[in-house]
């Protein structure tokens, strides 16, 4: 019987293998590895902007990959602190803050290379509390299950804040995804495996009935060595939750 992480690895080939072939992929590719870009990227994150959950949030964390970059773009403009993970978490966290950021390089600011220039590297003692949660997915089904590029990076970036109680439960979840990413089968989730709560795809929104709770924080005992060589971020909030 295949494991747990032999069938997510399925999942991920059958996704990035129909995308292609259906030609629903856009650069940078190979898309494989990767959270997908995907045609009609940009309309999914419109959709998002003019949700309430978006509409009325303050700060938000969105990841750091192409498809989901015009909605930071759309919360820069909008006038909203953004929260961006640096890629693999190598250098923690981004505080993008638009006030800060002249309106005309935005776009830029948005983008990975930009962000780096125009948002500041934030200790973990001053994130703020974060209203909306954004990620990117290869796969997602219907009950909230979700599938990421393999790396775990979204669960542990959010199991960091759930640590920081700069989310809880309640922050809604919201993944933008081609429709072909919406699968109807059983996605296999475990305990700090992050689900959504809401699906935004360029042609329509799904609000889901999480079947799944959300990770407590960061489950340490699902850690190796590497992990804290490869992110010091890791021993910083180790210290931190110590110290309380």
């Amino acid at each position: 019987m295949p494991s747990i992480n032999e069938i997510k690895a399925e999942i991920r080939r059958k996704i990035w293998r129909a995308m292609d072939e259906k030609g629903v992929s856009r650069p940078p590719k190979p898309i494989e590895g990767r959270i997908p870009n995907f045609v009609g990227a940009e309309e999914a994150c419109e959709k998002v902007s003019r949700l309430p959950e978006f509409l009325r949030a303050s700060v938000i964390k969105v990841n750091p990959d192409s498809p989901q970059t015009h909605a930071r773009y759309l919360a820069l403009s909008m006038g909203k602190i953004v929260i961006m993970p640096t890629p693999r978490l190598r250098e923690g966290f981004l505080l993008l803050n638009p006030q800060k950021i002249p309106r005309d390089r935005s776009r830029e600011a948005s983008t990975i290379r930009g962000s780096f220039s125009w948002g500041s590297r934030v200790g973990l003692r001053n994130i703020p509390k974060v209203d909306l949660v954004i990620v990117g997915s290869v796969a997602v089904n219907l009950k909230g299950a979700r599938v990421g590029k393999g790396g775990g990076y979204a669960d542990l970036e959010y199991g960091i804040l759930r640590e920081l109680g700069a989310v809880d439960e309640n922050t809604p979840v919201i993944t933008t995804v081609h429709d072909i990413q919406i699968l109807d089968q059983e996605i296999p989730m475990e305990d700090h495996d992050l689900p959504v709560d809401m699906i935004v795809t360029p042609s329509r929104i799904l609000r889901i009935e999480r079947a799944y709770k959300k990770p407590k924080g960061v489950y340490w005992d699902k850690l190796d060595s590497r992990a804290f060589r490869e992110i010091p971020v890791l021993k910083e909030l180790r210290d931190l939750v110590a110290s309380k």
